[in-house]
Order: structure tokens, then C-alpha cells, then sequence
């Protein structure tokens, strides 16, 4: 049987991104990746992406065959089925949860381990540009570590944070791409607005800020600075950007951030003194 690189229960659009991600970074063959997936017409999906990986339905034998586990699925999702797999956790099993908002308390009374790490990661993992932050439980051991290091720096950046700031990482990266993603429709109107055809507006925003974002990861300067270098006096780039302070551009996207993070308090809930205790 084809030894088990990566386990993944979910086979929805992270776990897809993560697979996705550490093939085409050359991490892992196709062939040893295994997902878990009930649902019929996502393993359809599952095997037109990944026509050699293994699919299971049960948990339980996706937790017999591998050792390592991304935990994919959405937190409400987890919390349902988490007395369920929790039989099945064995000392040697290692668990990665991207479930947003369950704290590691919870991970680990739910799930009875504490080789458990929390990563919140996001949906460019499937391009080698994702962005991901991690927190390991206290039982995590070196060996753990370094894999999970490993299999998110496959995907592009990986940082490590308190557990806490796992909020703020869901506010700025998260759900970072929606936010982005949104302001290049918004320029891509605009160009269509201004007289551009639509193709063309759309391909000049994207390499906008495909730049503009590689300016500021290779030279290192802060985005501040860069924007006061590409803004002369009377000139088109600061009449823009006289527009969107006016319309509160800057306060804006803060709000966005922090409403994000602070959903993700809501979801974690309160942690009982079992599970703080565990």
C-alpha cells in the first residue's frame, strides 16, 4: 500500500488549496495523499483533481492510515464530529486543525491529544502564495513541528504566533484574499468605466497588484513609503487617493480586518474550565 504523506479529512476548498498546493511544490506525490470525503458529489470533484490520491468516507480509516492530518473542515463541521474521532486519536497520530476560531483547548479535550498544532491558513495556498499562521499545542513534539513547518512553507509564507493572535491572522490573511480580490474587481470597473475594454482592465489590475505586493516582499520598505515614491505633487496618483480617504478607503479595510477577527473570538465561544483544564 502506498505509504501516506498526508492525511486530510474534508475535501472542500481548503483542503483542495493544501492538496493542490504541496503537489505542485514537489512536497508530495499525488498518489500519497488520502482524503476523507462523504459527500458523493465532492469525491466526484476529488478524483477529477486528484485522480491517484486515495478517498475514504469514514474518519476512522483515515485515522487508521495516517499518522499526520489536516483537519479541513469548517469548525461547526469538527465540533460535531470531534466525539467521534476522538477514539480513534492515537499517541502517534499528529493533528493540524484549520478549523477558524476552535481555540487548542478545545482542540485538545474534544479530540484527547495534545499533539495537536492550529494553523489558519488561506485560500492562495493552491497558487504557492498562500499565507499561514501556526500555534502548537504544549504535547507538539520537534519532529511535528518541523513537518508542519514544512507542508505550509510548501504553500508560501508561514509565521508563528500565540495562539491569541490567530484571530488577527484570520482578520489580515484569512480572509485577506476576499478583501483583495474585491478591490481588483473594483479597479477593473473602474478601467471599464474609464474606457478600457473589460479584458484589459482586468489584466492590468491584476498585475497592479500582483507588483505592488511583490514591491514591498522584495525590498522590504514599508508600503507607506513606497506609495509616498510613486505619488507626485498634482499629479493622477494623489487626486485618487485624495478620493479614497474621502470615502474612507484606509478605515475601511482596518474595520474589515478587525470585524473578521473579532468573529473569529465569537466562533472560539467560551472555554469551560474541563476543557481549559484538559
Amino acid at each position: 500500500m502506498t505509504k501516506i504523506a498526508l492525511g486530510l479529512l474534508g475535501g472542500g476548498q481548503m483542503a483542495t488549496a493544501i492538496a493542490q498546493g504541496v503537489c505542485k511544490a514537489g512536497w508530495v506525490n499525488e498518489s500519497s495523499l488520502l482524503f476523507c470525503e462523504p459527500d458523493a458529489n465532492q469525491v466526484a470533484k476529488l478524483r477529477s483533481k486528484f485522480p491517484t490520491a486515495g478517498i475514504e468516507s469514514e474518519a476512522s480509516r483515515l485515522l487508521d492510515r495516517c499518522e499526520r492530518i489536516v483537519l479541513a473542515v469548517k469548525p461547526q463541521v469538527l465540533e460535531s464530529i470531534a466525539t467521534s474521532l476522538a477514539p480513534h486519536v492515537l499517541p502517534h497520530h499528529f493533528l493540524v486543525s484549520i478549523a477558524a476560531g476552535i481555540p487548542l483547548a478545545k482542540l485538545t479535550h474534544w479530540l484527547r491529544t495534545e499533539r495537536i498544532a492550529r494553523v489558519m491558513p488561506n485560500i492562495a495556498a493552491q497558487s504557492l502564495h498562500g499565507a499561514s499562521g501556526v500555534a502548537f499545542a504544549h504535547g507538539v513534539e520537534e519532529s511535528d513541528r518541523a513537518w508542519c513547518d514544512q507542508v505550509f512553507r510548501s504553500i508560501g509564507t508561514l509565521v508563528h504566533v500565540q495562539e491569541d493572535q490567530l484571530h488577527a491572522v484570520t482578520g489580515v490573511s484569512g480572509s485577506g484574499p476576499a478583501y483583495v480580490l474585491m478591490m481588483i474587481e473594483a479597479m477593473s470597473d473602474g478601467g471599464l468605466l474609464a474606457g478600457l475594454p473589460r479584458d484589459v482592465a482586468l489584466q492590468l489590475a491584476t498585475q497592479t497588484v500582483l507588483g505592488a505586493a511583490a514591491m514591498v516582499q522584495e525590498t522590504g520598505v514599508h508600503p507607506a513609503i513606497l506609495r509616498e515614491q510613486v505619488t507626485s505633487p498634482a499629479g493622477t496618483t494623489i487626486a485618487a487617493l485624495r478620493v479614497l480617504e474621502e470615502r474612507g478607503f484606509r478605515g475601511a479595510v482596518m474595520d474589515a480586518v478587525f470585524a473578521a477577527a473579532q468573529r473569529s473570538r465569537e466562533l472560539a465561544g467560551p472555554i469551560r474550565k474541563t476543557e481549559s483544564a484538559s
